[in-house]
């Protein structure tokens, strides 16, 4: 009996046009996850408050002074001193308890300024530090505070951003090429370009291994902005994170089980398996350190990032290995074509990973436009994602434009082909390698902002200065512009120059060059209008960084400067 009413064959959309369409609805989803819902992310710990409050002018001394940060800090051997006005150092005994630093004066003092100067490491590995001024009695007339460890620059030394470099892509790639050998290489390929595999492997292994520990009293003297001869002191080494040391072990355990195991014919399951085991634990812990820890939420954030440096390593090792072995592969028959449309949709998989991963991470670390485009952070970032757009082109000419070529082409035809596909990938693998280079420079880059506005008062005018924090119009005076107790005021307006306020209350701080004195203490004066007393101890450019919340999504940072006589 015939059916009056036959079903037509379901069509399958052709590969390609379903790539195209999941890279149609990738981009306007990035760009809805970062432009849309980007949240600020805890990047460093924050001083929250002190105890006696910046600026103040005491009846008698304190036994101790308290710092209260919103995250846990770790001490820093010698990174908390206490000066008096003259510059002479006042005994001190100085604890961290998580998000708490407290510094006990262990002698008596006499009347006048006294300088706590600071420097701890945030959860995410960053250094932070900055000093808390206040006066017994009354301010001295002049403050003489010496350079001291808290004052070491916060910004990542050139050499480790080179060996986060070199981990980097030697994790990456041997990672990926054990992968693609227990994964997609046939059983019956050639032994020359399975040996091939093996000693590139193992030689990206090793440079790993060595770049990971090589890091380690790298970061070491980064954290602690101590000279290289601290490295003989054990506290410089007790200081650290347990976490600088079990990340370098772990990728060194998994990386030697990923390539040790791998044979020299075709590998059995229990190998491919422990290879692949070896591979997960060594790409899935660097995500243990760094930027990922202090970024809510904490697990899923590690997760996201873990399964980035899968893809990453899924990539850049299929390239370099269909480099190393596809001449061999098509000098005999067309398996080098069969291997290599595999790899293709595996990566068609692995970019629609990158894309969604990667916008998820800086959509949590970078946490705004403002971090992206105004911080160096930001620039590294953005850098990253124009060079990975270069390799998504060279893919997409891969895919379909030279890989049908090759599953058309037979003898000579077919060899001539397969070189030209090689010389491509081998360009797209060093583009990738590129992308791996501006990475080992992002690691160590804080996303927070600093944007920096032109003072007036730079040009010899009055110290009065307006940044627009979003819609609202903050304008602040210093008053007097002189060394000595002053008055910052920030007065709040809306676009008709209203008085408004913010979704909450704003917070400044204040910093130069060599002295950090922190977020200043601000009461409510009026509609809009806070001010807060505090005390200059020496003169030259002042930064003031304002922080306004404005919704509870958004919270725009600027800096502005004042130049003080």
């Amino acid at each position: 009996m015939t059916d009056p009413h036959p079903r037509r064959p379901r069509r399958r959309l052709p590969h390609h046009v379903v790539v195209r369409l999941l890279a149609a609805l990738l981009v306007p989803l990035a760009s809805f996850l970062v432009l849309g819902t980007a949240a600020p992310a805890s990047a460093h710990a924050t001083l929250v408050s002190t105890d006696p409050a910046e600026g103040a002018v005491l009846d008698a001394a304190p036994d101790q002074v308290t710092f209260t940060f919103n995250e846990a800090v770790i001490g820093v051997p010698t990174g908390i001193q206490v000066f008096d006005a003259t510059g002479e150092v006042v005994a001190s005994k100085a604890t961290v308890r998580e998000a708490e630093l407290v510094v006990e004066l262990e002698d008596e003092v006499g009347e006048g300024t006294l300088v706590v100067v600071w420097r701890l490491v945030s959860a995410d590995g960053h250094p932070i530090g900055g000093s808390l001024t206040f006066s017994v009695g009354e301010p001295s007339a002049t403050v003489a505070v010496p350079e001291t460890s808290a004052d070491a620059g916060t910004d990542a030394p050139f050499v480790l951003s080179l060996v986060r470099w070199l981990g980097y892509l030697g994790l990456l790639a041997a990672a990926g090429l054990a992968a693609f050998y227990v994964l997609l290489l046939p059983r019956d390929a050639p032994e020359a370009g399975r040996h091939r595999l093996r000693a590139v492997a193992r030689g990206g292994a090793l440079v790993a291994i060595v770049a990971f520990w090589v890091a380690v009293p790298l970061v070491a003297l980064y954290q602690l902005g101590l000279p290289t001869s601290a490295l003989g002191d054990g506290s410089t080494w007790a200081t650290l994170s347990t976490w600088e040391y079990a990340v370098p072990a772990a990728v060194a355990v998994g990386l030697a089980l990923a390539v040790g195991v791998l044979p020299a014919g075709a590998p059995d399951r229990a190998r491919a398996g422990l290879a692949l085991v070896g591979c997960a634990v060594a790409l899935a812990a660097p995500s243990m350190t760094g930027h990922t820890r202090a970024t809510t939420p904490e697990a899923l954030v590690i997760a996201v990032d873990v399964l980035h440096l899968v893809a990453g390593a899924t990539w850049l090792g299929g390239l370099l290995a269909i480099g190393l072995v596809l001449r061999d592969l098509t000098g005999r028959d067309d398996s080098g074509a069969v291997v290599l449309a595999r790899f293709s949709t595996w990566a068609s998989a692995l970019l629609a990973l990158l894309v969604i991963t990667g916008t998820f991470m800086a959509w949590r670390v970078a946490g705004s436009w403002d971090a992206l485009l105004e911080t160096g952070y930001g620039s590294f970032l953005l850098v990253k994602v124009l060079i990975v757009l270069v390799a998504i082109v060279i893919a997409a000419w891969n895919r379909f434009a030279l890989l049908p070529n090759l599953q058309a082409a037979s003898g000579e035809d077919r060899v001539g082909a397969a070189s030209v596909l090689v010389r491509t990938t081998v360009a797209e693998a060093g583009v990738l390698v590129a992308v791996l280079l501006v990475t080992g420079f992002l690691v160590d880059r804080s996303p927070e902002p600093d944007v920096v506005v032109t003072s007036p008062s730079a040009q010899g005018q009055s110290g009065d200065q307006s940044v627009e924090l979003d819609a609202i119009t903050a304008d602040l005076t210093l008053d007097p512009l002189a060394v000595g107790p002053t008055t910052i005021t920030i007065t709040l307006t809306d676009d008709a120059g209203r008085p408004t306020e913010g979704y909450e209350a704003p917070r400044l701080s204040l910093s130069t060059t060599d002295v950090d004195l922190g977020e200043v203490t601000l009461t409510n004066q009026g509609p809009g209008t806070y001010a807060g007393d505090l005390v200059l101890p020496t003169g030259g450019t002042w930064e003031v960084q304002v922080s306004l919340r404005t919704s509870e999504f958004d919270n725009p940072v600027k800096t502005v400067r004042f130049e003080v006589p």
